[in-house]
């Protein structure tokens, strides 16, 4: 059975392998991140670095030297302590990093300014995640200077940095079976989560009651937290993309916008549903829900190999500008519409992104100034979402302050696409049907 340790050892390897010749990589584990005053945030560790590795404490350095005889990967970290380990928890320590991380060598971190110097010595490149952390890109400076100064000596020192991102991010674009079945989990983790905040939802209280009984479902399933701040949006709230006040009152007639995924085992989830708080849509809330579902479902279709990344997002624009402008929402002929990007007053994103370790996740989705093209492993967002904003006076009042968002995610395979998200109601009809399931078993 793989591991998620030999998993990691692959990527080294394969890393490793797109390194131009005689170089060194370093990666840096996130730090501990202040919340107020001696208290940290939850700790989570850098993205490169556990897909790298696995690794999840801080104050450590990943040394990646190809060709290097005494051992290509080499990691820095915290040595056993009893008396710290006594107060925050069981340390790995270098000896247990070399059997379990399936690592060359590992050093105590504190000696990490007298040993880095030295691998870095003879290396003509050095790659290094530059400008993500100033605070390591320093350090790598200072380890550089270190072998200049001994150049008289007849050490040599690096000539040229590159930054590591771009091999990374292609590598982590693609995902493995491991990293599909996580990301599985994390779907349908956060889809329970989902039908438990529309199982209870009802006027009266308020958005963070909903959450509640969100994070509740996250951390019970097994996820110590949400992959992104979650967005509780009831009313004209939801027409706010990234509203996460989560305090208002929900009202008689409103409809929430639910937009949360959990992240498990560092894999993160991102899913959005919209349904009345009452359990019934109205006339105007149906007919736009319809056209944003409409437009989720054409652009689904259009996840597939070979399929330019803009062909789901430009299926959303077909369908819901010819929505609109049959409401009447919009006037004009279609064509002009799509090319003026009118639709852009209701629609104004995109209908979606690169989901992974992160939830906006890294990889490029231009290449060479085109539309890249879909492969098998990617993982993408469809969310396509309809805002009438309450203060737009170009339309009927009745629509507005109507917001709507419709999220999955999903999977490119060989043949076409599989939705990871599976599990929280989505029709008009589903939506209505399990409130109504879910109204009688609380009165009963």
């Amino acid at each position: 059975m793989t591991t998620l340790y030999d998993e990691a050892a692959r990527r080294r390897k394969e890393l490793m392998q797109q390194m131009e010749p005689n170089s060194i990589a370093l990666l840096c584990a996130a730090p501990l991140t202040t919340r107020s005053n001696d208290t940290e945030y939850l700790y989570r560790q850098n993205s490169d670095f556990y897909y790298m590795t696995g690794f999840v404490e801080h104050d450590a350095v990943l040394a990646l030297i190809p060709g290097r005889k005494q051992g290509e990967v080499v990691l820095f970290c915290q040595e056993k302590d009893k008396t710290r380990e006594l107060w925050t928890g069981i340390l790995m320590g270098p000896e247990q990093a070399i059997k379990q991380l399936k690592i060359d060598d590992a050093f105590p971190i504190g000696d990490i300014d007298d040993i880095l110097p030295g691998l870095i010595e003879g290396r003509e490149r050095v790659y290094s995640s530059m400008g993500k952390d100033q605070r390591f890109d320093q350090r790598v400076m200072d380890w550089v200077k270190v072998v200049r100064s001994k150049a008289r000596q007849g050490a040599q020192p690096p000539g040229e940095f590159l930054v590591l991102d771009h091999l990374l991010n292609e590598m982590r674009l693609i995902k493995s079976a491991m990293e599909i079945k996580l990301m599985e989990k994390a779907g349908a983790i956060s889809a329970e989560a989902h039908k438990r905040a529309m199982a209870i939802c009802r006027p009266g209280l308020n958005e963070y009651h909903l959450e509640a009984e969100i994070v509740h479902e996250f951390v019970r399933s097994g996820s110590r937290a949400a992959a992104y701040n979650n967005i509780v949006a009831a009313g004209e709230n939801a027409c706010i993309l990234h509203y996460i006040e989560n305090n208002s009152l929900i009202k008689d007639g409103d409809l929430i916008l639910i937009d949360a995924g959990c992240e498990y085992e560092y894999y993160a989830a991102d899913i959005t549903r919209t349904f009345p708080a009452n359990g019934k849509f109205n006339k105007e809330q149906k007919a736009l829900y319809e056209i944003c579902l409409d437009a989720q479902l054409e652009a689904i279709k259009a996840v597939k190999p070979g399929a330019s990344w803009d062909a789901p997002h430009n299926a959303t624009v077909r369908v819901i500008t010819a929505g609109l402008l049959k409401l009447g929402l919009l006037k004009g002929e279609l064509k002009k519409l799509i090319k003026s990007e009118a639709y852009k007053d209701f629609y104004m994103h995109r209908a979606g992104h690169w989901l992974g370790i992160d939830v906006h996740d890294v990889g490029d989705y231009k290449i060479d100034g085109k539309w890249r093209l879909m492969e098998p492993g990617m993982v993408t967002t469809i969310e396509p979402g309809i805002y009438v904003a309450p203060d737009n006076k170009k339309v009927d009042k009745k629509w507005r302050g109507i917001g709507i968002r419709i999220e999955d995610d999903v999977l490119v395979t060989r043949t076409g696409h599989r939705i990871l998200s599976n599990g929280a109601p989505k029709t008009i009809a589903e939506i209505e049907s399990f409130m109504a399931q879910a109204n009688a078993k609380a009165v009963a």
